[in-house]
């Protein structure tokens, strides 16, 4: 599968802003382990994680500091995996019900 964008926002903000954005960040995944990102799109995240801290120089005069975390989402069960194999109960032939009996043959009426 090719790698698709799902989101991204980039702005400058001021160091308070960007911490208290951080903070944010951490309370999502603390809370519900969730990314809230735009106007009402999430992204669940996995309970283990791989996380990446990179810090550049990108010339004389700036610096970047990126930080990754990534997880593998597990893939969906198919449809027949989750069937389950019939019980030997389940093979066994059912007696018919009243209901479902029928009227005897000439060998099983009682000769009088």
């Amino acid at each position: 599968m090719a790698r698709m964008d799902i989101y991204e926002d980039a702005r400058t903000v001021s160091r308070a802003d960007l911490a208290g954005w951080l903070r944010q960040l951490a309370n999502q995944l603390e809370s519900d382990g969730r990314v809230y990102y735009g106007a009402a799109g999430t992204v669940a995240v996995a309970d283990e994680v791989r996380c990446e801290l990179e810090i550049e120089r990108e010339s004389e005069t700036e610096l970047s500091v990126e930080i990754e975390f990534s997880w593998t989402v597990p893939a969906p069960v198919k449809a027949a995996e989750q069937e389950t194999e019939p019980a030997k109960d389940d093979e066994a032939v059912e007696e018919p019900t009243a209901e479902k009996k029928a009227e005897p043959t000439a060998e099983e009426t009682p000769q009088a």
